[in-house]
């Protein structure tokens, strides 16, 4: 007895009870329904003058009706995070949000040919019917595992996936990946080989003959994801640089969590360097190193870093972590390339000062004036309708206001004693940056000649926000559809294992965005790319700040001391690029986001640019091969596709990109898209 409620308790139990009960009545029953003579003599007359078919009809046109009756007066719940995305990409994540509903819908079935034929056909299903989609993603993300990681990510080898994704998007390489294994270098404590994967556009003789190499990580979560998940990618740029591609399949957590794959990671780069790229099939002259450019994507992007300053620290995969007395140190790669990169570790839900200080530094005002403004602006578009607190205004941070912008600079008023309030006279707001940091704790003043606010006056549209409240992108994308605090904080715990306890503000190996600035003074060029909506992009933005900085302060010590300072330094390049609209994992997304494909063509150009080759040979060879849509103009696109360049050198052709400085801070574009809902703005459906 016990045990029968208990099955009634569960739904499925209760759903199949129903379906039973009234297939039975129908077989054995009256035809006619129960015996209620109203119900009986209705149906005995509706019988006479409808026909099987109009019945059938009639109900699931009921039915339809009835599960969209709040759409058709306007009383539906809007989607909260289609007005974050541009459109383009937000078709995208419909089309991944039905086929991992799908996939997770048939990962439980047991024979492989057929769960891979039943997650096609489910995702068919999810993709005519987004709401279930997104319903069935949004529960298995509340108790995600790993088992549900790998299944949503590695589902692009799949064979009906990877058939359909060839029909879309087909590359035009002429040899195959082919699988390497790496020895270990000598210094390692390790002695089982390491997997990668090489991808190059020639023969055996030709890869002989290169000098230059480019080593990628690829990212998967730190718990998922090989080499070969991340084709596109891959292939395009082996193809476009003419450059051998090493990507290591380093092992995944949990089975080998931190620090396991980052010294698979660094053991790879030695025994390139040490063995004069001879594992990987080059024979360079005697004395000649190989030209290394290293990549990495999201994960891949955190071993990218690491492995990085593991070299500039001069570590080792020793179990004291210090590089042994007989060992020579390694040089440093010629170059990195960073990809929306997973940089800090440590999930804080909002920046602190010294963040702050590196995003709103005078050299890069006009860089980071969108992060500013976004982190700034949320709680006045939060609080519309209440009062204002005596101090939610012209608040100034010991390093500067973080805001400076009032009524008076709204309305073209002198403030801070410059036109149309800004201290360079730009026409777009006031942005204070002063950098004095002389004294270490918060002091709450007035920016200068703003305007008296009263405590108790209401906000007006009008209002410009001045507020220290600086989320992180972690918490201002909380809902984001590709990845989510759930996702992540999976992702973090069984990298980092249970039996460690890092010290997430001083492990620089697990969290690179806190390196000592000893290191990243002497940082490698490199280049960031990161959709501006990423939960992930304020890694992007606070480390390129960091590493701006600590060269910066040697060039000043330098010039101090009287020492030579070569303008112009290659070495010191450090650019950041962001895609306006768009948030994590966009490079995997080539069959269904045309931007994908070119970022991967402009992310061929910096690596080109790193091994000495002319950037804009990867996009005349593209246009030469007449891929349909690969590399059309930039002003041809839609203005929400168009994306935001974040660097002191912009390169490309000319009105290919936007400058970030003459739009609107990606602060406010930021805290505008999340505070949108809350005033009922600019809300789309899911469907």
């Amino acid at each position: 007895m016990a045990r029968s409620e208990s099955l009634l308790r569960q739904p499925r139990f209760k759903i199949l009870a129903v379906i039973c009960f009234w297939f039975i009545y129908l077989l054995r029953g009256n035809p006619h329904g129960p015996p209620l003579p109203l119900l009986r003599r209705a149906s005995r007359l509706f019988s006479k003058r409808l026909t099987i078919f109009q019945t059938v009809t009639l109900t699931l046109l009921y039915l339809y009706t009835a599960r969209n009756f709040s759409r058709l007066l306007h009383l539906e719940t809007p989607e909260p995070v289609a007005n974050l995305y541009t459109r383009s990409y937000y078709r995208a994540t419909w089309v991944l949000t039905a086929l991992d509903a799908g996939f997770w819908t048939a990962m439980r079935i047991r024979r492989k040919p057929i769960r891979d034929l039943c997650s096609i056909i489910f995702s068919g299903y999810y993709l005519l019917s987004p709401v279930r989609a997104a319903e069935k993603v949004r529960r298995v993300r509340a108790n995600i595992t790993i088992d549900h990681l790998r299944v949503s990510w590695e589902k692009s080898t799949t064979p009906y996936l990877k058939f359909f994704t060839n029909l879309l998007h087909p590359a035009p390489n002429r040899f195959p990946p082919r699988p390497l294994h790496i020895p270990r270098p000598k210094d390692s404590v390790y002695q089982d080989p390491i997997d990668a994967v090489l991808y190059y556009e020639g023969t055996r003789e030709q890869l002989a003959a290169c000098t230059k190499i480019v080593l990628d990580f690829p990212g998967g979560g730190y718990v998922a994801m090989s080499p070969r998940h991340h084709d596109d990618k891959l292939l395009a740029w082996a193809r476009l640089t003419q450059t051998p591609v090493v990507a290591v399949n380093y092992r995944k957590a949990p089975e080998y969590p931190y620090p396991y794959a980052l010294h698979e990671c660094y053991d790879v780069y030695h025994s390139i360097i040490s063995s004069k790229g001879r594992v990987v099939g080059l024979q360079l002259p005697h004395g000649v190193r190989p030209k290394i450019c290293i990549t990495g994507d999201s994960a891949g992007g955190n071993f990218a870093a690491g492995v990085t300053l593991m070299v500039l620290n001069h570590s080792t995969t020793g179990p004291t972590g210090h590089l042994p007395k007989h060992a020579k140190p390694l040089p440093s790669p010629d170059g990195v390339v960073l990809v929306y990169p997973s940089l800090d570790l440590n999930m804080k839900l909002w920046m602190s000062d010294e963040d702050l200080e590196l995003i709103r530094k005078r050299d890069t005002i006009n860089t980071n004036r969108e992060v500013v403004r976004k982190k700034s602006e949320y709680y006045e578009k939060t609080a519309v309708g209440h009062s204002r607190p005596p101090s939610s205004h012209g608040l100034k941070t010991a390093g500067g206001d973080l805001l400076a912008m009032s009524n008076g600079a709204a309305n073209g008023s002198n403030t801070n004693g410059h036109p149309n309030g800004h201290p360079n006279g730009h026409p777009n707001g006031s942005l204070s940056t002063s950098t004095s940091t002389s004294q270490p704790h918060l002091t709450l003043t007035r920016a200068p000649g703003q305007v008296n606010t009263s405590p108790h006056r209401p906000l007006s549209p009008t209002d410009e926000p001045t507020t220290l409240l600086a989320m992180t992108s972690r918490l201002s994308y909380l809902h984001d559809l590709i990845l989510t605090p759930e996702m992540m904080r999976c992702m973090i715990i069984l990298y980092i294992g249970p039996s460690l306890r890092p010290d997430f503000q001083t492990d620089f190996f697990l969290s690179p965005i806190v390196a000592p600035d000893s290191l990243l003074s002497r940082f490698p060029p490199v280049f960031f790319l990161t959709g501006e909506r990423d939960p992930l992009v304020d890694d992007t933005i606070v480390m390129a700040g960091r590493i701006r900085a600590a060269k910066e302060g040697v060039r000043r010590e330098r010039r101090r001391l009287g020492l030579e300072i070569r303008e112009g330094n290659h070495g010191d390049r450090v650019e950041v690029r962001l895609i306006q609209g768009v948030s994590h994992g966009f490079m995997q997304m080539g069959s269904v986001f045309r931007q994908a494909r070119k970022e991967i063509a402009r992310s061929a150009g910096w690596i080109n640019g790193i091994l000495g080759q002319a950037e804009e040979r990867c996009y005349e060879e593209e246009e030469e091969q007449g891929i349909e849509g690969f590399l059309k103009e930039y002003e041809s696109e839609e203005e929400e596709d168009r994306p935001l360049e974040m660097a002191r050198k912009v390169r490309g052709r000319k009105g290919s990109v936007r400058s970030l400085g003459s739009e609107e801070d990606l602060m406010g574009r930021r805290m505008k898209g999340l505070t949108k809902g809350l005033k009922g703005e600019g809300l789309v459906d899911l469907e």
